[in-house]
């Protein structure tokens, strides 16, 4: 009955504090346009200068051939000068150079060479640049071959086969991550931040003086904002999925046990805060320095671990959010693979168990 009570009181402290709604429901939404529409690791209408030295129906096939993608925004330039300017200026990101001789040489044993310069600053678009250039530069090649009745020979004929995101769309990558993003905010950083507000308004103090024991008041914390929580990774599924028309290949049920367990996770760490922290300021400093910036950056949400140094991929098995980040894109973009889902659901599981442990040692009925 006192359990009963303490959830009751929860959620109405939860309906009458529009933070705590904003975060969990506003929030998300707010993460999802921005990451969904703002944000993108595509290279897609790149502006780039094409500078045919010699204009010939070769070079205007070739040009009219990059014209025709997507990938490319170009421009037509008179010469090299004009396309230099323009790409020290941040015009362009690239130049495309066909020298005077390019019909003729395209004709000989050794072939035309074509040049492409890559503005290097943003080195991510610049490999980008150089990959599609070159692919341009092959499907033309071939299309020429295919004219003329032959078969363009290479040493090497690639054969690309793309494994669960076909479409190579960032929005299918970027999407599934901000689910860990947003319950670290709901369970880290909205419940450190609730706790902290308890002890400076004075209310933990009328918590502690009435029967219900230490157990019952954590219990009841953890139910309601475990509801919150939950509410918030279902709206943001929702959205990823008829919204973004992101896929999920995988189990829902799988999801939400594993969603279950990082939120327990989430609301340990937010609890434990709040027991070492019992000012709202201070609190949501450790919360974004300690949760929310390690689940951005040290997670694989947006960055491959792969790639880190070897101390900082170290780092990141002390991260929560890197094996759910690690679950939940699985079960988008590849299903239920048990290999992946089944030992980062345990490091949930030990994570969760370590932080909801240190949380109930820590918390006493007592003021000091």
């Amino acid at each position: 009955m006192r359990l009963r009570g303490l959830i009751r009181k929860e959620f109405l402290q939860i309906v009458r504090d529009p933070s705590s709604i904003a975060i969990a429901f506003v929030m998300p939404i707010f993460l999802l346009v921005l990451f969904g529409y703002g944000v993108s690791l595509d290279a897609d209408h790149v502006p780039v200068a094409l500078v045919a030295e010699a204009p010939s129906a070769d070079s205007a096939d070739f040009m009219a051939a990059l014209q025709g993608t997507h990938y490319f925004a170009p421009r037509v330039m008179a010469g090299m000068p004009e396309a230099e300017r323009a790409l020290r200026l941040g015009e362009v990101k690239g130049i495309v150079r066909l020298r005077a001789d390019f019909a003729r040489q395209l004709r000989m044993g050794d072939g035309a060479p074509i040049q492409v310069i890559v503005d290097g600053v943003d080195a991510n678009t610049a490999r980008l640049v150089l990959g599609y250039a070159e692919g341009a530069w092959g499907n033309w090649l071939a299309g020429q071959a295919a004219r003329r009745g032959q078969t363009l020979t290479m040493p090497v004929e690639l054969q690309s086969r793309i494994w669960f995101n076909s479409e190579l769309r960032s929005r299918n990558y970027l999407v599934p991550g901000l689910v860990a993003i947003i319950m670290t905010l709901i369970g880290a950083l909205l419940t450190a931040l609730v706790m902290a507000r308890e002890w400076e308004r004075g209310t933990m103090e009328a918590l502690l003086v009435t029967p219900a024991s230490m157990t019952e008041i954590l219990v009841g914390k953890l139910a309601a904002y475990f509801v919150l929580g939950t509410g918030g990774m279902l709206l943001t599924v929702g959205l990823a999925v008829w919204l973004f028309e992101v896929p999920l290949r995988g189990s829902f049920w799988v999801l939400w046990l594993c969603s279950s367990l990082f939120l327990l996770a989430a609301l340990g760490m937010g609890l434990t805060i709040s027991t070492l922290a019992r000012s709202q300021f201070v609190a949501g400093q450790i919360a974004i320095i300690a949760t929310f910036l390690p689940a951005f950056l040290l997670s694989g949400f947006i960055f491959d671990i792969g790639s880190m140094p070897a101390v900082v991929q170290a780092i990141t098995h002390v991260i929560v959010a890197r094996y759910f980040v690690a679950i939940v894109q699985t079960l988008f973009l590849a299903g239920d693979v048990w290999a992946v889902i089944l030992p980062n659901a345990l490091a949930l599981a030990l994570m969760a168990a370590i932080f909801l442990g240190i949380t109930w040692k820590k918390s006493r009925k007592r003021l000091d």
